[in-house]
């Protein structure tokens, strides 16, 4: 099986928030998908390794915010590459609050919904939400899983369903690149890397300079 067959699919890219007490969390999720129209039904599959898996589970509700293609890519690096169990996500986050949830105001849209079912899979839960809010936020086009990948440059979190091990594999085309070793940023800007200021961060996760790895050809 060629596991890159998958990449077809249609995927999206969405800061799922619930819960920790009154404590706000949430982590990014790919694999979302509306599956009726009346009651609106949505269908969320989720690592057991997230913490906001159990977040879910214990409040009996989630929101989803829709990133667009002019989210702040740092969102990605924020609520991907982080734990809830370590850190409060949305310290640095603009959010607003709809149905006792955050919602990311750097987004294209939220749906918010109550947990009505849940299936267990071998790594994730699928969990079935109903509908109960939901709006529209701004014109810019949602973005897609595939736009992260091709035009933001970043890989997919090991806990995402749509990780793929090669994609943490060195570069194998000729010349050198330098890569986040943290979310997989490849630097692709004007200025040599090694002039860049030591200030310089990286635009997904904000990690630091020395965070980047070279691979490739020197």
């Amino acid at each position: 099986m060629n596991p890159n067959v998958f990449r077809n699919l249609s995927y999206g890219v969405y800061v799922v928030s619930s819960l920790d007490g009154d404590r706000n969390t949430g982590c990014i999720a790919n694999s979302i998908m509306q599956i009726t129209s009346s009651p609106a039904t949505i269908a969320l599959s989720m690592n057991h390794d997230n913490y906001t898996n159990s977040c879910i589970s214990r409040t009996g509700k989630f929101a989803i915010s829709i990133l667009s293609e002019t989210s702040d890519p740092g969102l990605i690096g924020c609520f991907g590459f982080r734990t809830g169990r370590d850190v409060n996500k949305f310290d640095d986050i603009d959010y607003t609050v709809k149905e006792g949830l955050p919602i990311v105001k750097d987004s294209c849209g939220y749906i918010v919904c109550r947990l009505i079912d849940k299936m267990e899979a071998s790594t994730h839960t699928v969990f079935l939400g109903e509908v109960i809010d939901g709006d529209v936020i701004g014109s810019d086009p949602a973005m897609t899983y595939s736009y992260y990948h091709k035009v933001v440059k970043g890989k997919s979190p090991k806990n995402a369903p749509t990780y793929l091990p090669q994609e943490d594999e060195p570069a194998s085309d000729s010349g050198a690149k330098w890569v986040c070793s943290i979310c997989g940023y490849v630097y692709d800007g004007d200025i040599p890397f090694e002039e860049l200021p030591d200030t310089y961060a990286c635009p997904i996760c904000h990690q630091g300079k020395d965070k980047f790895l070279k691979t490739g050809d020197s």
